[in-house]
């Protein structure tokens, strides 16, 4: 299992420690992703930055498009299926998918994948920013992330 997490708000009045968490995410800017296993120093994290990130479990169908479409190598080149097979031991974006959404490989397993999915600001918006999920974009959406970055890719 791994999760996903989105910089939902900006960088005004951030507290050090949370500002540094949110840069152990690779967290710098807002709607940026990024895919993290599933443990306790991550989770302790996410929790830490629950006021500025969106958070959730991803599914292999979405993680897939938002490598199809998102991911990017160095050169700012997007993802293929031939790059994945050269460079990995994965034979396609969609069994790399499936192996990290189950937590058993990284996004970093391919060589020249950046860790950090720059992602378009979701449709239909955040439905606000400064409330907790479901009145609004913070803090832990379980499953339900899956729908929001769908809007976002």
């Amino acid at each position: 299992m791994s999760y996903v997490a989105v910089r939902v708000r900006g960088h005004f009045a951030v507290r050090r420690e949370i500002d540094q968490t949110l840069v152990h995410l690779r967290l710098d800017r807002p709607n940026h992703a990024v895919v993290v296993p599933k443990n306790d120093s991550y989770e302790g994290m996410l929790r830490r930055s629950r006021d500025w990130v969106a958070y959730g479990e991803i599914d292999a169908a979405t993680l897939e498009a938002m490598l199809r479409g998102r991911a990017r190598l160095a050169g700012d080149k997007p993802l293929t299926d031939e790059y994945v097979q050269k460079h990995s031991s994965h034979a396609s974006i969609e069994a790399l998918a499936k192996a990290v959404a189950s937590g058993s490989a990284k996004v970093t397993d391919v060589e020249g994948l950046k860790p950090v999915f720059r992602l378009n600001p979701p449709r239909r918006g955040y439905g606000g920013n400064k409330r907790h999920y479901p009145l609004g974009a913070l803090g832990s959406w379980g499953p339900d992330i899956n729908g929001l970055i769908r809007r976002m890719v």
